[in-house]
């Protein structure tokens, strides 16, 4: 294998970083190039997301890169989160600003769409999980506000695709961050023209699709002058943030009908599911509210998305705000002291999606649910981590149930890796063994898979093995404990299935 560096701009909803993956003999080592902040701004009427900033980052970290590697580098690629997406006109002209996820225009969509076509007949058609900022209700509110944008457009591209276009010229619509859109049919494994036509979208906006892999070609030349980089190719990775995690799990067994390991890809949000050949598409699947979604090398990722460590991220943000600026781990230290298992909350609550001030958020939710009050910032936490590892649990029964597997290896891969009392009580509430790492999980799958395209690698399952010699792995063995029956029978009274709500 060669000395050879794959540059990942790997960019997060609260977060972006260009990372170098580099590959000597039979291990790859990461390295961080640049970081930058990353967020929602509010814009007029709506939220979003402010690409000319992240632009000129992603351009300052290249530019590191060029200074450090120089003609190391062989090509690069860029993943983000789903849904959200630019427009673009026939010239090239960008219509409007990316729109946030979290932004209030598509609250009631999902009603308004099942006006128009029902709900089973939307997941028969794609398979998704119904989730009120799915790009399909987002280009739907775009259409009942009465915008002209889509009239103007010419392409749409996810927030990856655009970056790409940016480096290259090039317009793509990658495959796995296709697919989160709410308008892609996983058995035809192409765009839903029956929803496109049905929802009254211009078919001419969805572009062909291009798999994970594919070379896009050469940076444009202002962009090559303005970073040094010389000869450096733009490789589509997974685009999807977690479909490149995924690919960087350390499971030893590969992709099967029933496989016995899931992941959980942890940050912001905890993406957790199954690497299957095939999507499940069935009654129950839908009842559950689970999606399938496009992976690396052909796979589906049955999954489902858990409210993740957003919870603890706008806990922080909201006690700063009030003069307590405590670290992680001062937080993880005082919710180790706080009393165990006593107060539940249901993560995927809509109330946790965007409020003004979390922590009560989270104690009016335990008030309403007749449990003791969280009252200090250790007690919060560990409500939140509890309710998370509870939640896995829920999860983890409706996989297995779905896909007939029995699980015994639970990977966590992602940020989420550094809090350890998460990764320790998911082992414990769940039962299962729960190997973490690694914390970089998507840039090293985003760099995995371009090295697989540039040779490097001759398969996923080779990178699989290449991330178990080259990083170190935590492994929690679940400790065995009742308390953690009983809070889970507790849990399934505010957090039932979806079916029980319909």
């Amino acid at each position: 294998m060669a000395d050879r560096v794959y540059l990942a701009v790997d960019l997060g909803a609260s977060s972006g970083r260009v990372v170098a993956g580099r590959f000597q003999g039979d291990h790859v080592t990461l390295e961080e190039i640049h970081r930058f902040e990353n967020g929602p701004v509010p814009l007029g009427q709506h939220l979003h997301w402010d690409l000319p900033r992240l632009w000129s980052d992603i351009l300052d970290g290249l530019t590191a890169a060029a200074d450090r590697f120089g003609r190391q580098i062989a090509s690069i690629g860029v993943d983000t989160w789903g849904v959200d997406y630019g427009l673009l006109t026939a010239n090239g002209e960008l219509v409007g600003h990316p729109v946030h996820y979290r932004d209030a225009r598509t609250s009631g969509m999902i009603e308004r769409a099942e006006q128009i076509v029902s709900r089973a007949e939307i997941f028969a058609e794609t398979g998704l999980q119904f989730m009120q900022f799915n790009t399909l209700f987002q280009l739907l509110a775009e259409r009942l506000s009465g915008s002209r944008m889509l009239e103007i457009a010419d392409s749409m591209l996810m927030m990856p695709d655009l970056f790409h276009w940016l480096l290259t010229g090039e317009r793509s619509n990658e495959l796995t961050n296709a697919t989160t859109t709410q308008l892609y049919n996983p058995l035809r494994g192409d765009w839903s023209e029956t929803l496109i036509d049905h929802f009254e979208l211009p078919r001419h906006i969805f572009g062909p699709l291009t798999r994970p892999g594919t070379d896009l070609g050469p940076l444009r030349g202002d962009v090559a002058a303005r970073t040094g980089l010389r000869d450096v190719r733009v490789v589509l990775p997974g685009t999807h943030d977690t479909a490149s995690a995924v690919a960087a799990v350390p499971a030893e067994s590969g992709t099967s009908e029933k496989p016995d390991w899931c992941y959980i890809s942890s940050g912001t949000w905890s993406l957790m599911g199954l690497e299957l050949p095939r999507p499940v598409v069935t009654p129950q699947c839908a009842a559950y509210n689970f999606t399938n979604e496009g992976g690396v090398g052909g796979t589906t990722r049955l999954l489902k998305n858990i409210t993740g460590l957003w919870l603890l991220q706008e806990c922080r943000r909201a006690w700063q705000r009030d003069g307590r600026d405590y670290s992680w781990d001062e937080l993880n230290r005082l919710a180790d002291e706080a009393a165990p298992l006593r107060s539940l909350i249901n993560p995927d609550d809509g109330r946790f999606l965007a409020p003004e001030d979390m922590p009560q958020a989270i104690r009016e939710a335990c008030r309403q649910s007749g449990q003791p009050l969280p009252e200090s910032a250790g007690a919060v936490v560990r409500c939140a981590l509890e309710s998370l590892a509870l939640k896995c649990r829920q999860v983890l029964g409706w996989l297995e149930e779905l896909s007939g597997s029995q699980v015994r290896t639970i990977h966590i891969v992602g940020g989420g890796t550094k809090n350890k009392a998460l990764c320790q009580m998911t082992a414990d509430a769940c039962g299962r063994t729960v190997v973490a790492g690694p914390a970089e999980g998507t840039a090293l799958g985003n760099v995995m898979v371009q090295a697989v395209a540039g040779g490097d690698v001759g398969s996923l399952a080779q990178a699989r093995a290449l991330v178990r010699r080259s990083l170190p792995l935590e492994q929690y063995d679940p400790r065995p404990d009742d308390r953690w029956n009983e809070a889970f029978s507790r849990f399934q009274k505010i957090s039932p299935p979806p079916e029980a709500n319909r």
